[in-house]
């Protein structure tokens, strides 16, 4: 049984750990149930996300159950000052020296630079961030891949890269086939209309 615990904190960016969630919950049905995928949060208040969107956490830092990977989500919170409180980041370095895996989505590996688990390694994050995050110290910013395993810490770049990066969890944990089957029931098979190196349509 794996149990994935997805960290909530204002103005967290929705499709980070949204799309995550979704990978890990039909990865779980897949598995007839076996594993659970929650929400978990400083507080039990509704949580407003970077683009409105409000999410009501399952657990908060106080009565969740124990966590077998830590995912933590990026957005404007993760690299700013609010959530770097002591009660986060204590609990964050707790939890994730407890979790088989630790993963980042984009901006979300500022958050765990302060925290501690990302300090020394090698770490993706978004592309307008990779400086701002290198700067402060004790990190390599990786920044020609869409994601980064650095022993059982997992970064991914921007956004839509915590897709890619749950997939490969799921796939490390429980095969490459299931993996497979978690993407094809959620139809993922990535084929954007506007690519950056296409000519303008004449």
């Amino acid at each position: 049984m794996t149990t994935y615990g997805i960290v909530l904190f204002p103005t967290a960016e929705e499709l980070d750990f949204v799309g995550p969630f979704e990978v890990f919950a039909t990865s779980a049905g897949l598995r007839d149930g076996a594993d659970t995928a929650l929400l978990v949060a400083e507080r039990g208040d509704p949580i407003r996300c970077t683009n409105g969107m409000r999410v009501l956490p399952d657990h908060t830092f106080d009565d969740h159950p124990p966590l077998d990977v830590l995912l933590v989500p990026g957005g404007s919170g993760a690299r700013e000052a609010e959530p770097h409180n002591a009660r986060m980041t204590d609990w964050l370095a707790d939890r994730a020296a407890r979790a088989d895996w630790v993963v980042g989505v984009c901006t979300g590996a500022f958050l765990l630079h302060a925290a501690g688990p990302a300090r020394g390694r090698r770490v993706a994050t978004h592309w307008q961030y990779e400086e701002a995050l290198a700067a402060r110290g004790d990190v390599t910013v990786v920044s020609d891949a869409r994601y980064v395993v650095d022993g059982r810490l997992l970064t991914s770049q921007g956004v839509s890269a915590g897709i890619d990066s749950a997939l490969w969890l799921v796939g490390h944990l429980h095969g490459r086939d299931h993996a497979r089957s978690v993407r094809r029931a959620l139809q993922y098979e990535p084929a954007p209309p506007y690519l950056a190196d296409e000519p303008l349509a004449r």
